[in-house]
């Protein structure tokens, strides 16, 4: 059984369109995992624009829950860029928010 707590679901606004990305002429060898609800932190706070406070609550979370999701996501996108490694998109916890 995991240890610690666990993690609660974040809404989504839609599935990712492409589940993997990687670096032209690499083969897919090492893989850095991005889960579902930090591809939403980043795309609500770094393409929409949206402040931490406002994308937290379109996610159903803490601010401080959010920014976890943030830094998290942030620093596997920029690790996986630097060092050339492909980026999946899967697993997590969330739910889809309806329209």
């Amino acid at each position: 059984m995991p240890r610690g707590r666990w993690r609660c679901p974040r809404w989504i606004n839609a599935m990712p369109p492409a589940p993997m990305f990687r670096p032209m002429g690499v083969p897919t060898v090492n893989v850095v995992t991005l889960r579902v609800e930090e591809l939403e932190a980043i795309r609500l706070v770094d393409l929409e624009g949206l402040e931490q406070e406002e994308a937290a609550k379109r996610m159903g979370v803490s601010r401080k829950t959010l920014w976890t999701d943030l830094k998290s996501a942030r620093k596997k996108v920029v690790y996986a860029l630097v060092n050339g490694y492909a980026i999946e998109i899967r697993g997590g916890s969330y739910l889809m928010a309806r329209r």
